[in-house]
């Protein structure tokens, strides 16, 4: 039961990351589905299985954005201290959430009543038309406005991809333009969290068994990862990401009306 749980929360995160449907959202709802309804057995910790999976989506992010990545170094260098501006936010409240709010984060209940949120904002972003601006062109000030979207998706169910290129979009960027710029700042945020999540668990002494599996999580969510984001990208070009929203505010409701009932059993 172990290993088909890191299996499956591993395809979730490989596909829920990169698709704007709030890969941590659907990773407490399942976690919350396999413990309580499947009584599953004992399993590494959730925030520590959600940062191995993180660290296989960044992966697939370094792969896929390869190019992108290379010109950081070189002609897209003005871009850098931008990218960093806009993780800030991200940084500065996923630190809060760590420290302080963690117990209250894994809730499917505020999953699902973000998930709603999270289809209304695609549906705008649907009907937006597309920009004219290259992420190279954008300002800090636009840049910490699309950081500040970043960090609202520390909610489960607020989707980071969603939001963050619907910011683009809202300052004037094209949307594969948003999308590469969103995926490139989620760069230095999740391998701060990774890097986090492995000195905890290095000081805790866990357990290898734990590691293996936490292990074949991260590499099933980089596979999975590399062909969903190629996908989030061609339904970008073709504007259809409003479609996600109809997944995301059935599912919200579901899982509201799922924990009201077990709530008043």
């Amino acid at each position: 039961m172990e290993l088909l749980h890191i299996l499956l929360l591993g395809i979730i995160q490989g596909i829920a990351e990169f698709l704007p449907i709030s890969s941590s959202g659907h990773i407490v709802i399942v976690d919350a589905l396999l413990r309580d309804v499947l009584r599953a057995g004992k399993l590494p910790d959730t925030n520590d299985v959600s940062i191995w999976l993180h660290a296989g989506t960044l992966a697939s992010i370094l792969v896929v954005y390869r190019r992108r990545i290379l010109q950081l170094c070189g002609e897209d260098r003005r871009v850098v201290p931008r990218l960093l501006l806009a993780t800030l936010p991200a940084v500065v409240v996923g630190l809060a959430v760590k420290f302080w709010l963690d117990e209250y984060i894994e809730s499917p209940v505020l999953a699902g009543a973000m998930l709603p949120l999270t289809g209304l904002v695609l549906i705008w972003l649907g009907r937006q038309s597309n920009g004219t601006v290259d992420y190279q062109q954008l300002t800090y000030r636009q840049s910490l406005l699309i950081g500040a979207a970043q960090a609202v998706a520390i909610l489960p169910g607020i989707s980071r991809s969603g939001m963050t290129i619907a910011a683009g979009v809202y300052v004037g960027l094209r949307r594969d333009s948003a999308a590469a710029f969103s995926f490139l700042m989620a760069i230095p945020v999740i391998a701060g969290a990774v890097l986090l999540d492995v000195v905890s668990l290095w000081r805790e002494s866990a357990e290898i068994a734990d590691l293996q599996l936490l292990g074949i999580g991260a590499v099933v969510s980089f596979v999975v990862g590399v062909f969903s984001l190629r996908w989030l990208i061609r339904w970008l070009e073709r504007g259809r990401i409003q479609y996600f929203a109809y997944w995301c505010i059935p599912l919200g409701i579901a899982v509201l009306v799922w924990q009201l009932v077990i709530a008043a059993v």
